[in-house]
């Protein structure tokens, strides 16, 4: 069975820096891309930042200059490293990897900026 592993959330202040990362285990096929959401409460889940298997990347406008997707050639683990956090950044964060055999989510980790 694929499972999906968030880490690296917490709190952190207006300003600061944080590195999540997403590692997979089980059999994934054919990875087409590897992406990062998130949700807070009320909000509808948004797409932050995605990266294809062939490493282009691609960034919702409020994280471009900011965020930064990235993956760790030889395995299923990839990461969002976020600088310059804002409290509108507070969210639960999803990762997100679309392969042949169908989408694979992770369980979330929470990410809150506040001072």
């Amino acid at each position: 069975q694929v499972q999906l592993v968030e880490s690296g959330g917490g709190l952190v202040q207006p300003g600061g820096s944080l590195r999540l990362s997403c590692a997979a285990s089980g059999s994934i096929f054919s990875i087409k891309v590897m992406g990062w959401y998130r949700q807070a409460p009320g909000k509808q889940r948004e797409l932050v930042a995605s990266i294809t298997s062939g490493g282009s990347t691609n960034y919702a406008d409020s994280a471009k200059g900011r965020f930064t997707i990235s993956r760790d050639n030889g395995k299923n683990t990839f990461y969002l490293h976020m600088n310059s956090l804002k409290p509108d950044d507070t969210a639960v964060y999803y990762c997100q990897i679309m392969g042949l055999g169908g989408l694979y989510w992770g369980q979330g980790t929470q990410v809150t900026v506040s001072s």
